[in-house]
């Protein structure tokens, strides 16, 4: 995978593809988590796919992104494959962090992908810190925070906001405003009628759009780069989606009812780009239910390889800890008993 034209046949096919492997992948993840196969927590993207894509479709392959919590759709949405995400999941060696990370801390550097981050509004001071490189090194490239509604009043966030347009940084800030902060509905928690409008105690532009519409997220996303890159420094993008799902796996979701979910269904942002690539003669209903089936093997694919992958050995706990491992790290490894006894 790689970049996203949204201006070519090709790449709506690929912008589809890709919101369709996330949310297979999160409801398969979903239900290993029931099954008591995933260890921790899993937060699901479900129904937000049209942020992630839209964003990455705007992004170069080069550019960075720094994630939330609910992360496996910016993931997989930048391009990271299914496989190694899940085996990350299921804490195998085989993961992109080795198991270390789960499902809150995937990380490929290499890939642009800074990590997700089971701190609230972590991603934007990563950003920034990003953004600060780019600016330093001169190269020609963004990076993206992504933030949920509610993480929009911490205090880091506005700190590595400040910071950004004061210095004028390739940043962007995607904020998916999903309609609750946990169990919180946004209006219960702030006071503006928009959050983008947030962006005005920083001087720097905000704008609101449609985030279960992955082409209208993209030209936001892209104009944001457009101005970053200029040296006109950030902007904050408020996207507004809904997540299907409750807020981790286990939530019981007291705080709203079915036809609230029902209703942000249907406009939900996979089958309604689905229909519009149809209506422009560049899709058929078969060839969409061929595209799913491939997906579907893909993650059961994905699932087995994860099931039958190595588990980390103790004594790689010490590993990846330090850029240059300290002495008594290494005399710790090696003391380490990997068959649960005493050392």
């Amino acid at each position: 995978m790689g970049e996203i034209d949204l201006q070519s046949r090709d790449g709506r096919a690929e912008a589809l593809r890709r919101m369709l492997t996330i949310r297979a992948f999160d409801s398969e993840a979903g239900d290993r988590f029931a099954d008591g196969e995933i260890p921790g927590f899993v937060h699901l993207y479900i129904g937000e796919e049209a942020v992630g894509v839209g964003t990455c479709a705007a992004l170069e392959s080069d550019d960075y992104i720094a994630s939330t919590h609910r992360g496996h759709g910016h993931c997989i949405a930048k391009g990271l494959d299914p496989k190694y995400m899940m085996a990350e999941l299921y804490g195998k060696a085989e993961g992109y962090c080795n198991g270390k990370g789960g499902s809150m801390h995937i990380a490929d550097v290499d890939a642009g992908m800074l990590g997700a981050n089971g701190i609230v509004g972590a991603g934007p001071p990563l950003a920034t810190g990003a953004a600060l490189s780019i600016d330093y090194q001169d190269r020609d490239q963004v990076a993206v925070g992504f933030l949920g509604d509610g993480a929009v009043a911490q205090g880091q966030v506005h700190e590595a906001i400040n910071l950004a347009a004061t210095w004028d940084l390739p940043a962007i800030f995607v904020v998916e405003n999903n309609q609750y902060g946990e169990g919180t509905p946004v209006e219960k928690q702030h006071n503006v009628d928009n959050l983008s409008d947030t962006a005005q105690a920083h001087d720097i532009p905000g704008l609101t759009v449609d985030g279960m519409d992955v082409t209208a997220v993209a030209e936001a996303v892209g104009e944001a780069r457009a101005r970053a890159r200029a040296g006109d420094g950030p902007t904050l993008v408020e996207a507004e989606t809904y997540r299907y799902r409750g807020h981790y796996e286990g939530d019981e979701e007291p705080y709203r009812d079915e036809a609230e979910i029902e209703r942000w269904k249907d406009r939900d942002p996979i089958e309604s780009f689905r229909d519009r690539l149809i209506d422009r003669g560049e899709l058929t209903a078969e060839e969409f239910d061929e595209m799913e089936a491939e997906i579907e093997a893909e993650i059961q694919a994905a699932v087995e390889y994860a099931q039958e992958a190595d588990e980390p050995t103790p004594d790689e706990a010490y590993d990846d800890m330090f850029a240059e491992t300290p002495p008594e790290i290494e005399r710790f490894a090696t003391v380490a008993r990997t068959d649960g006894g005493e050392r």
